[in-house]
């Protein structure tokens, strides 16, 4: 007898999966790389396999054919694998397809109710005033949601917090990830790896009361430490956040 409890071969149920945009602003391999090199700084760890979309909106000039499979081997070279692309035109979309990759399509928002048909509504009479009924209290508006995890997050472990906060009341080892559309508190030294506003808020932050990690981002924007942390920022309770196109790592005063 099978010790599976299961009889089916398979089953598909949801789960949720975290990419990261690769936004192109040109298609040329060359300058793609050398961009690339310089942003990890020739650290073969930098991505750490992760999954990335293709974004080719902002292409200021996107050619009529991308050679997809040199893309993606440029990516894989970089520890980032492509599963999609996003922006790209319609007449593109089976060359992508034949590549392997996947279209990402955006949902496209609801019109305005302005732009609807009008509708016509006769009133009828309006009926005598009631008498005012006395104003109900209003409820407090709901506390921000937050994923709390009182256990040490082990090498290898991935937690993401989708839409919510993400806090950590144990330590985080390193090769741990921590992934946060919020901001990210880590009650404990934060060894691994913090990705806050990963849906793609720029106000989510980093705080952690011993600052040790590997790599930093907030919003997409990445910081890593081969070289170390400065002295007075090393082991200490510390914040982290985006200003502008820059990561900042600031002491905080207990």
């Amino acid at each position: 007898m099978s010790k599976n409890p299961s009889s089916k071969p398979i089953e598909i149920k949801i789960s949720t999966v975290v990419a990261v945009s690769a936004i192109l602003h040109t298609s040329d391999l060359s300058i793609l790389d050398a961009a690339m090199q310089a942003m990890t700084g020739g650290a073969s760890d930098y991505f750490d396999n992760e999954f990335a979309i293709l974004d080719v909106t902002s292409c200021e000039t996107l050619p009529t054919a991308i050679e997809w499979p040199a893309l993606i081997s440029l990516f894989k070279s970089y520890s980032l694998n492509p599963v999609a692309v996003r922006g790209a035109p319609a007449q593109m979309e089976e060359a992508i397809l034949a590549s392997g990759l996947s279209i990402d399509t955006l949902v496209q928002p609801r019109r305005p109710a302005e732009e609807a048909a009008p509708v016509v509504v006769v009133p009828e009479p309006a009926p005598a005033p009631a008498p005012a009924a006395p104003a109900a209290p209003v409820a407090p508006a709901a506390a921000p949601a937050a994923m709390i995890i009182d256990t040490p997050v082990r090498a290898g472990q991935r937690i993401y917090a989708r839409g919510a906060d993400l806090v950590v009341n144990a330590i985080v080892n390193p090769g741990a990830e921590l992934i946060a559309d919020g901001s990210i508190h880590v009650y404990a030294p934060l060894r691994g790896r913090a990705l806050a506003g990963a849906s793609g808020n720029n106000e989510a932050r980093i705080f952690t009361l011993s600052m040790e990690a590997e790599l930093v981002s907030i919003a997409g924007t990445y910081r890593t430490f081969e070289s170390g942390l400065p002295q007075d920022l090393a082991k200490k309770p510390a914040q982290v956040r985006l200003a502008g196109d820059r990561i900042d790592v600031l002491s905080i005063r207990v």
